[in-house]
């Protein structure tokens, strides 16, 4: 019996002493957990990058790598500078209608600054209800964007005001035409006049105003901006965490860098479907160069919980399945790979930057968190009153 006992007595000590060390551990633990996010969060805030951790980069990402931060001043080009008169008729432009054939589609339809200057549908409708191939990329900070659309077929904004009025699909207008229609409108010779100094109305000069009125569409200050500029209690854990992994583990800096969150470089994420109905050869279409098959522009993170959804089909919602599936490595399908485009064999070759991340769960959840920090409040734009 007193045998016994003795034995009770040790199994219950022990118990305890275990259970003793077990916290003690698990307290160890949440405290050198908690001290790094501190340590971090001090360095994030202190209005110097310079003292940030050192980011994890991929050797290819190295040529085209900028710090993320605070977006650069707009930078408008020497034959098309910034006025407001200007600014003005390019935002009248913009929602005027009679640009297309139909007299019901202005580019404001695709582009809604309550919906972060998307349309928040996986693909647009355009002329005759007809879809588009592509989801509409925000306009939001265009201006620091090198090239236009997701095949970067067009190098300026002003060459890229064009396109979709000549789209079939789109606006379906030939730009002659939509020229013709609003020089016949009387109202808009005084608006041209003050934007150029002419009532003279020509298709260069509706595409300048256009292009205007959209560089000016800028991000205000965002969670982010505040944050690395100082404010520091701005920031969740979480917040914190996820900044770290985006620059760190997660190795989203490879392509999502500068203060435009981009290198506005193209890449080949493994989504280009190839042999399949959704088939998209992405900049190939442009070059013509087989090293470009299924590659499409970096797009800006900035706004990004906004602009869903996501990729150059609008494949990806909500934004935590994008996350997951760059976690994964961007999976291709063996199948999806290769196809015969005019004749020419053409392969998919995704970009080596990308792979198997294995992010756990929670740190999916913290990168998300992060992300919402780039985003700010909708707009409220009140439309303007058209000529007549």
């Amino acid at each position: 019996m007193t045998n016994a006992l003795s034995w009770t007595l040790i199994v219950i000590v022990s118990v305890f002493l275990l259970n003793n060390c077990i916290q003690s551990n698990i307290r160890t633990k949440v405290y050198q957990k908690q001290s790094f996010i501190n340590k971090i969060r001090k360095l994030y805030s202190s209005g110097d990058s310079s003292k940030w951790p050192t980011p994890i980069l991929d050797p290819m990402a190295v040529p085209h790598f900028a710090e993320i931060g605070h977006l650069p001043k707009v930078e408008f080009p020497a034959d098309n500078p910034y006025s407001v008169d200007k600014a003005l008729l390019g935002k009248t432009l913009f929602y005027d209608p009679r640009l297309s054939g139909s007299n019901q589609i202005a580019c404001a339809s695709c582009h809604d600054p309550e919906l972060g200057w998307t349309d928040n549908k996986t693909l647009s409708f355009g002329h005759d209800r007809q879809l588009g191939s592509r989801n509409a990329m925000t306009i939001m900070n265009i201006a620091f964007a090198k090239s236009l659309f997701w095949d970067g077929r067009a190098e300026s904004i002003e060459k890229q005001s064009h396109m979709p009025i000549e789209d079939q699909k789109e606006m379906n207008e030939h730009i002659d035409i939509a020229t013709e229609k609003i020089a016949k409108i009387k109202g808009y010779e005084e608006l041209f006049e003050k934007a150029f100094g002419s009532k003279s109305i020509t298709k260069d000069k509706i595409g300048k105003a256009i292009a205007t009125f959209e560089r000016t569409l800028i991000s205000p200050q965002s969670k982010f901006d505040k944050f690395i500029d100082g404010q520091s209690a701005l920031y969740s854990d979480d917040e914190v965490i996820g900044l770290h992994l985006f620059r760190t583990k997660a190795q989203c800096m490879n392509c999502h860098n500068s203060g435009y969150f981009s290198n506005n470089q193209f890449e080949n994420d493994g989504t280009s479907l190839l042999g399949s109905k959704q088939q998209d050869l992405g900049r190939y279409l442009v070059t013509k160069d087989p090293k470009d098959v299924g590659k499409f522009r970096v797009p800006s993170l900035r706004e990004v919980t906004r602009t869903g959804p996501w990729m150059h089909n609008g494949a990806f919602t909500p934004l935590r399945d994008v996350l997951t599936f760059y976690s994964n490595g961007n999976p291709e399908p063996p199948k999806k790979k290769s196809t015969v485009h005019e004749g020419v064999n053409l392969t998919s070759q995704k970009s080596e930057m990308l792979k198997f991340l294995d992010l756990s769960s929670q740190e999916i959840t913290q990168l998300e968190a992060f992300l919402h920090t780039l985003s700010t409040r909708n707009q409220r734009i009140t439309p303007p009153v058209l000529p007549k």
